[in-house]
Parts: structure tokens; sequence; C-alpha cells
């Protein structure tokens, strides 16, 4: 193999996590971990797992920017951010609280745009890595979920523009995943939860791939990833 194609070992590395106290965000966290990096948690509650934490609310810009330079100053510099913090709240439009739908858009989308933008100095003074996290729904849209389509689709331009934005100097990837065992589908109607023949992906899974784009060798980016079970019923 190349010496130029050795993967980059995250050892030694400091990685942001949204979201990164359960689902997605939480095997994240973990993968990171296991792969030598300390994961920084950003999240509304603290992690289970012992990872350095912070307390944010993500729907609040002005907050989440605050928390990530208090981060970059703490730790030296920061060499990634992965933005798994995501919410939804099934309805149809008409039926769906005003403060419910401008939250979903807050922490999804102008979360991640929050984030992202105060860890980009950093993150160029060591050619670091942003992975996003948009959905299957930032894609193709479904039935009460406008919030949360308009949102993921945000995700995805926001990541594309990035990436034209930042080229050479920060890598950066758009992850759509699938449907995943997590607590995401606990809390909601029993009409939008899968039902239980539901074949989902195992939220470890996907993190290993965001551990594949993180390590990419210099001249070596991921673009772009779709992960999900066989038989996901949301993509294509």
């Amino acid at each position: 193999m190349p010496a130029d194609a050795t993967p980059q070992p995250l050892a030694g590395t400091t990685a942001i996590v949204t979201g990164g106290s359960s689902g997605l965000g939480a095997a994240v966290a973990a993968a990171v971990a296991a792969a030598g990096a300390t994961p920084v948690v950003l999240d509304v509650r603290p992690p289970a797992a012992d990872h350095p934490f912070e307390k944010v609310d993500l729907a609040d810009g002005a907050a989440a920017e605050e928390v990530v330079r208090a981060v970059i100053a703490e730790r030296g510099g920061i060499d990634a951010v992965v933005t798994c913090a995501g919410i939804d709240v099934p309805a149809p439009l008409e039926a769906l609280d005003r403060e419910d739908c401008e939250r979903i858009v807050k922490v999804n989308l102008f979360g991640t745009a929050a984030v992202v933008r105060a860890a980009l100095p950093a993150l160029a003074e060591r050619r670091g890595k942003v992975v996003t996290v948009a959905s299957t729904l930032g894609h193709r849209v479904a039935g009460d979920a406008t919030a949360y389509c308009a949102s993921k689709f945000g995700v995805v331009g926001f990541t594309r523009a990035l990436q034209a934005e930042v080229k050479g100097r920060v890598g950066v990837t758009l992850l759509t995943p699938g449907g995943m065992h997590t607590a995401f589908f606990d809390e909601r109607d029993e009409q939008y939860k899968p039902g239980p023949d539901a074949r989902l992906s195992d939220p470890a899974d996907v993190a290993a791939t965001v551990v594949f784009a993180l390590t990419r060798p210099e001249g070596c980016e991921v673009k772009e990833l779709v992960v999900t079970s066989p038989w996901e019923t949301s993509w294509p």
C-alpha cells in the first residue's frame, strides 16, 4: 500500500459529537473513542458513557457557537465534528404546534450550521473533517414530516455547498442513514413507529462508517455516504 494511502489514525485527536448522549450520536462517540479519539459530547443531557460533556440546547445557535469555541479553547483545538443531533415530531402540518415545527428546524439544520460555523477555523488549522447527518428524508418526502424533511433537505444542501466552500481545507462528508434501532421513535404516536417486523440498522454499524470517513488519508475524501439496512423502505 502506498504510504499516502494509509488511513489517518484517530488516536490523540478530538471530535465534537452533537447529540452524542443517545442513538447514533452515542454510537459515534463510542466508535471514535474506541479508535483512540476523545469525543466531546454536546447534548441537552449527559451521556451514559464517561465522555467529556457540554450541556447545550442546539436550538439556540448563539449558545451552540459559544460552547464550540469554549471546547476549542479548552482542548487546544479540534480535529473533527460529527453532527448527529436530530429531532422530529411527526404530525400533519396544520396540527403541528408552531414551537415544535420551529424547534425541529432549529435543532436539525440551524444547530448543525452553528456548530460547524464555529468549528471551521480550528478544523482548518488541522485539516480536520466534518460529518453531517442528514436522513433518507433529506432526499425524498413523506407526509406528516414537513418540518423534518425541510430540515434534512436543508442539511443536504448546506453540506454540499460547504464542500465547495472549504474544498482543500476541511474534509466534509454527508451521511444519509436510514432507520436505526434507537430511541428516536420511542415517544411517537403508534402510527408513526416502525412496525414489529421492521428491519432497521444497528447504529454501531452506521457509526463505523463515520470512523471510516474520518480516517481517510489526505487527498482522499468520502463526499457522501448512504447507509441503510437492505430493507429500508425510504431509499431509494
